[in-house]
């Protein structure tokens, strides 16, 4: 049964007073659990259970997995069951459980001393070492192992196991003898007769029956894996002794007969219970039910000795009593005076055992840490007394959860955020412009056909530009997959209807898409081409719904349905009204957003192959290969430029600071941490920095600025000879430096462009939450040619962990049981991210947070920190900038319409073709835009 906070589930009785009515009232409804079989008598008591069930809090018993809800839990526990009994040896299973089934048997402590004293163990671990240490070496007929001979292992089967002192008897028919009759047979030993006897010590029981000691005669079933000088032939039987013998790891170890006895066995919570075998594991396999006499005996002995022993520990001693005063005599004590002191025994023992829990507990929190070197595995660091008393942040900020399109379903935001970033990234051999992500998602929510969408329009005829450059399928798959559908009652058209219907459409898609000048009037109909000619009910599995409300009016359909009539084949006399028919660019506007999205993912996976992508992609590479030499040359010139500059300070008899010119180079010397800032000239006042550079970039250039204006001062008031050429010579060199700088924040711009086709998270936190950033990738830039700040997502966005990083803090919560507790109080239950979970930062309050929150100590947080350090200034300026714009759109959407409540636009629905066509996304332009060649490119 699983387990929650290491404590079994019990499963809950019904109630005394839904058993009353069973008797009263046995048609009484009921809420019933089927999968436990639990019942309630109202739905709160059944919700409130199945609300328990669903909690990610349990465990699984057999293979300590957690994170689980109670019915994966188990289901795990079941299917490991399986396993584990489908490998563990069938001949093994009756003897283990013989020799575990509630037997007293001495403990590792009782053996080692001369009294033979008999102890319950308490610890499973105690009771597997004993039984693999009795049966590691002991063998039962029909068990599969394998035997060595000469070097060589077979698998075999053993037929016969014989006891020491024994004959070896062959397998072989003995011949008729005309002589007199053969003496009758010995009486055979007993095979393993002490085995599973624990409470006799190990070495007691090999003296008497040595394992070792014993001959078998195996069957060999297989032949040696390696050819060798010797070959046994399946069936050939040999006699051998256990030490050539050795039985698979995977049927038989200490870890699976851990898991093996842990799934048979069970144990009262008492002091000095003793292990039992389960009722029904019992009966299968011939093991005793009933405990005898004298085991009980023995079990009542060891739990008084230890309830004695308890209460002398808790007790303080008494005073000692005269020895001149004669002794009371005790007075016989009835049954009921008996039975009475029994149970203030128990009483007294429970509350024994209550004070050693709590005293177990105050050791382990007062117990010494160990201590960690930092930086470390996030989740071994933790907040100390010193950081709380600053008020380090503790619980990470709260995150956004209003995404787009994220209550639609499932998947439909990461479909949406991909889509997004594939043509943000490719823009340019899509000849696409780029456009931010919220004028991406009003486009796919614009529902009207009064006003037509470029944005909309351009995307899928550039799409569909690359798209044609495949080697397109001419058995038309989309045609012949819905020819293999079956007509459903939901289904709104006869598929041979619909066929019939597509096959009229975009018949030339792909030697001549619609113009730009035209305003690609028409890419409905080509997009039904495209679909027809590259998709597949098995790749795209809404294409029968999508064409259907494109090219039917289903509305119209759905309306004579409740008429009674039924649009399927084989009515013949449906009237032609029934499915009237439509056309894609009236219906696309209406198309819910969630097939919008749908169709273009599917285009975009369908593009990833296509010939201008991947010459892009390589492209990139090349580039990237440029750039990194480039990076190495002028970090190599700057290092000149700052060792020519502590000269001509040095010709002139000035001290050089060593600290400034280091931490120069340094500064010049880095080639992973380069931003966009500009190291003024001198003339210029501090201000004239640039706004587009990194913390640490703009901090460490400032520095060196004013380093660099200090010497230029020394030199302008030395009287020493010369300083006046040394002055020029400084601010040659200066001027140089700068414009190194310059170069080297354009190549950290393209860098991060370029790299885009290899898009990867900026890191992870603690509990493997990945950390997105998209601007600036591929056809985005991050600033203009004027230095404004430029837009793609605008905001930080955090993905729940992945399925590997999941399965790693699920093996630290079965390990340290830790995960879960700092989740709920670092994170807070309501922002806890599961894998296919999403949340944004959208602020400049938020992230200033979030920053705050991450810590330097541990590796994950600390690489994180680092990419986040580089590029803070400019994700900071694009949070703005999107607020900004958010708050210029508002306030002109509150001018002409003064009862305005904030609500998102139903874009069209309300608004005339004027006042939707002053809408961001409305107002985007294709600069890149092309008349595809009726040849492709």
């Amino acid at each position: 049964m699983p387990t929650c906070r290491r404590k079994r589930v019990m499963l809950t009785e019904p109630s005394s007073e839904l058993l009353a009515d069973l008797k009263v009232n046995p048609d009484k409804q009921v809420f019933y659990l089927a999968q436990t079989g639990e019942i309630f008598a109202d739905y709160e008591s059944y919700s409130s259970r199945m609300s328990f069930y669903k909690a990610k809090q349990f465990q699984c018993d057999v293979t300590g997995k957690g994170g689980l809800d109670f019915f994966q839990a188990l289901t795990s526990e079941q299917q490991e069951a399986r396993t584990l009994h489908s490998r563990f040896p069938e001949q093994l299973k009756g003897p283990v459980l013989r020799a575990v089934q509630w037997r007293a048997y001495r403990s590792m402590r009782a053996i080692s001393q001369a009294h033979t004293r008999t102890e319950v163990m308490g610890r499973i671990d105690q009771l597997v070492e004993a039984v693999h240490e009795r049966f590691k070496d002991r063998y039962f007929e029909g068990e599969r192992v394998f035997v060595e001979l000469d070097g060589e292992k077979f698998w075999a089967r053993i037929i016969k196991a014989n006891p020491p002192g024994s004959t070896v008897v062959s397998l072989k028919r003995p011949r008729a003898s005309s002589g007199a009759a053969a003496p009758a047979p010995p009486k055979p030993k007993a095979v393993h007769a002490i085995n599973g006897d624990l409470k006799q010590p190990i070495a007691e029981v090999n003296a008497k029956d040595d394992p070792l000691a014993y001959m078998y005669t195996v069957q060999i079933i297989d032949e040696p894996g390696s050819d060798g000088p010797r070959k046994l032939m399946p069936n050939e039987t040999v006699s051998i002794k256990a030490g050539s013998m050795s039985r698979d790891r995977l049927a038989f170890s200490k870890s699976i007969l851990r898991r093996f006895v842990r799934d048979c066995v069970d144990r009262d919570s008492a002091i000095a219970s003793p292990w039992t075998v389960k009722k029904s594991i019992a009966e299968r396999y011939g093991v005793e039910i009933n405990m005898p006499e004298a085991t009980r005996k023995g079990v009542d002995e060891i739990k008084r000795g230890e309830m004695e022993k308890r209460r002398k520990v808790a007790t303080p001693p008494k005073k000692e009593e005269k020895p001149d005063r004669p002794a009371k005599k005790q007075k016989k004590m009835t049954a009921e005076e008996r039975a009475q002191l029994l149970k203030e025994e128990e009483e007294e023992l429970a509350a024994l055992e209550a004070l050693e829990r709590e005293r177990e507990l105050a050791a382990t929190k007062t117990k010494k840490k160990k201590v960690v070197k930092f930086p470390a595995e996030d989740l071994d660091v933790t907040l100390t007394a010193k950081e709380k008393k600053e008020n380090k942040m503790a619980v990470r900020p709260a995150l956004s959860r209003d995404l787009p399109f994220y209550s639609i379903g499932k998947g439909v935001f990461e479909r949406f955020l991909m889509s997004w970033n594939f043509l943000h990234i490719f823009s340019q051999p899509l000849n696409l412009s780029t456009f931010t992500l919220d004028d991406f998602e009003s486009a796919l929510r614009h529902n009207t056909s009064e006003v037509t969408c470029s944005l909309i329009a351009e995307v899928h005829v550039a799409l569909m530009g690359v798209l044609r450059n495949l080697h397109a399928q001419k058995h038309q798959p989309a045609l012949v997959s819905l020819m293999q559908e079956d007509d459903a009652e939901t289904d709104l058209v006869p598929v041979q209807d619909l066929l019939t219907r597509m096959e009229t459409y975009g018949q030339t898609w792909e030697k001549q898409l619609p113009k730009a000048a035209d305003g690609r009037s028409g890419w409905e109909d080509s997009l039904v081409g495209c679909l027809k000619d590259n998709a597949s009910v098995q790749s795209f599995p809404r294409l029968r719904d999508i064409v259907t409300y494109l090219l039917y009016d289903t509305a119209a359909i759905e309306a004579s349905r409740k008429t009674g009539w039924t649009p399927l084949a084989g009515n013949s006399a449906a009237p032609p009204s029934a499915h009237p028919i439509a056309e894609p660019a009236d219906r696309y506007p209406t198309l819910p957003p969630s097939d919008k999205i749908a169709v273009i993912a599917y285009l975009c996976d369908l593009a990833i192959t296509a010939r201008p992508i991947h010459h892009f992609m390589d492209n990139c590479e090349t580039k990237l290969t440029e750039l990194r030499k480039e990076k190495v040359e002028i970090n190599k010139e700057k290092k000149r430029l700052v060792d020519s500059m502590a000269e001509v300070v040095g010709k002139v008899g000035l001290k050089d600071d060593p600290m400034q010119v280091d931490g120069e180079a340094e500064s010049a010397g880095s080639d992973t941490e380069e931003s966009t800032l500009q190291l003024p000239v001198v003339g210029e006042v501090e201000g004239a920095i640039a706004s587009t550079g990194s913390l640490r970039q703009r901090t460490m250039r400032m520095q060196a600025h004013k380093n660099a204006l200090a010497k230029q001062k020394e030199l302008a008031a030395s009287k020493s000879k010369g300083a006046q050429a040394a002055l020029e010579e400084h601010i040659k060199l200066t001027d140089e430096l700068a414009r190194q700088d310059r170069r080297m924040d354009a190549i950290e711009l393209d860098f991060r462009r370029y790299i885009g086709v290899r898009l990867r998270p900026m890191g992870k936190d603690r509990f493997y939450n990945r950390v997105w950033w998209f601007d600036g990738l591929g056809g985005g830039n991050l600033v203009n040619a004027a230095g404004q700040t430029l837009i793609g997502a605008g905001r930080l966005f955090i993905q729940g962990a992945g399925e590997y990083d999941t399965e790693v803090l699920v093996a630290r919560e079965a390990e340290e049981h830790d995960v879960v507790k700092r989740r709920e109080d670092e994170e807070t239950p309501e922002f806890m991210l599961q894998s296919d979970e999403w949340g944004t930062y959208e602020t400049p309050e938020q992230l200033d947070e979030f920053f705050a929150w991450l810590q330097e100590k541990g590796n994950r947080e600390l690489a994180l920190k680092k990419q986040l350090f580089i590029w803070w200034d400019h994700i900071v300026a694009g949070v703005k900038k999107r607020q900004a714009d958010m708050s210029a759109v508002a306030l002109a959407a509150a001018k002409p319409v003064e009862s305005t409540n904030g609500r998102r636009s139903t874009r069209g629905r309300n608004s005339s073709a004027n006042e939707l066509a002053r809408e961001s996304y409305m107002q985007w332009t294709n600069k890149l835009a092309k008349n595809p060649s009726t040849n492709g490119a």
